[in-house]
């Protein structure tokens, strides 16, 4: 068991270096290794540098790097409860079979054979899904907030009003209503 964490481990560290060798520049506005969210931050960034309208241009990218700071932390606990979520899922499908193949071996564990473990994994990787889920859609909320703030045409007082509005929103927390549909008859 071991020896396949540490395999599985070093493809993942493999995958990661792979991705970041095909980035052109590591700072360039252009990556694709980067969220939504960043490259809108930086895109931002940049226009600063060429607005007419300096105080304006930095006053929109406070209100930008506001929402990124949300978007990244959101990025962040996507990130770990996807993985979460497959390990989970593995974990649920190959329990039977681990039970079966191992069964002269759990002699002295009876108890992880048992209906009320598997049940018990199984709602670990529902909760790892749904979390996953949750965040997934924060993130997405908070990178679609980003965009109209940077594309928008609004001036800054109007904008900041509905950003916060928006962020209000967002913050509201884990919310049962977005994974249950609530149509009722």
């Amino acid at each position: 068991m071991k020896y396949l964490f540490v395999v599985w481990l070093n493809i993942a560290c493999c995958a990661f270096s792979v991705a970041d060798s095909t980035s052109t520049l590591d700072n360039s506005l252009f990556s694709v290794n980067q969220t939504s969210a960043s490259l809108l931050l930086k895109y931002a960034e940049r226009e600063i540098s060429r607005a007419q309208d300096k105080d304006a241009a930095e006053k929109r990218y406070v209100l930008l790097f506001d929402i990124y700071i949300k978007a990244r932390s959101y990025a962040i606990l996507n990130k770990l409860f996807f993985w979460l979520s497959v390990i989970a899922g593995i974990g649920v499908l190959l329990w039977p079979s681990l039970s079966i193949i191992w069964k002269g071996k759990l002699d002295k564990w009876e108890w992880l054979k048992s209906a009320t473990v598997q049940t018990t994994v199984t709602g670990i990787a529902a909760l790892t899904f749904a979390m996953y889920s949750q965040y997934k859609d924060k993130q997405t909320y908070a990178e679609t907030l980003m965009r109209y703030v940077a594309y928008s045409d609004q001036n800054l007082s109007t904008l900041s009003v509905k950003v916060a509005e928006e962020l209000a929103k967002i913050d509201r927390g884990f919310s049962f209503n977005s994974l249950i549909n609530n149509d009722k008859p």
